[in-house]
């Protein structure tokens, strides 16, 4: 039941980004201020639409992308009986695959080695986004709260004596 949410979450997240340059004023001034807030938002490194730039830069931006389709299809495929069978051990794995593109990119940009362009930011941090949501969803996975049983006391409830 989570799940979904997440994915709807993320998707959601994702259409306000790309809206928020044409959107309406006080909506965009929401969006550009948290993405001020989690983003360096650097012109330079950010997708622009008609012009105007999107509220995070393009590494920001193929994360959540990344993210969100991952969860839309751990939502609508059988992925999530394959990540019942993640073990915590396969979790880190997975989320280092996924980061290595941006540890990579990040370690080269910031060398000098290489200036990087933003559609290559944007496929690394996808690839960040599919393996963290992936990671997530797997651990939502594991939530059953409906299938819980409810305790029983094991005996009378006491106060306890007066000292």
């Amino acid at each position: 039941m989570l799940a979904p949410a997440i994915a709807l979450f993320a998707f959601a997240w994702l259409a306000l980004l790309l809206a928020s340059p044409f959107g309406p004023i006080p909506l965009a001034a929401l969006t550009y201020g948290i993405g001020g807030f989690i983003c360096h938002q650097m012109p330079e490194r950010s997708f622009h639409l008609g012009g105007l730039q999107i509220p995070v830069c393009a590494r920001c931006l193929g994360i959540y992308a990344g993210a969100a389709l991952a969860a839309g299809a751990y939502v609508t495929t059988r992925l999530r009986v394959a990540s019942r069978l993640l073990t915590s051990l396969d979790a880190q794995a997975v989320f280092i695959l996924g980061a290595l593109p941006s540890i990579v990119t990040f370690g080269l940009e910031w060398s000098g080695v290489w200036r990087g362009t933003n559609i290559v930011r944007a496929a690394a941090g996808a690839a960040l986004g599919i393996g963290s949501a992936f990671v997530v969803m797997s651990a939502v996975a594991t939530l059953h709260y409906n299938s819980c049983e409810r305790r029983r006391p094991t005996g009378p409830s006491q106060l306890p004596p007066h000292i």
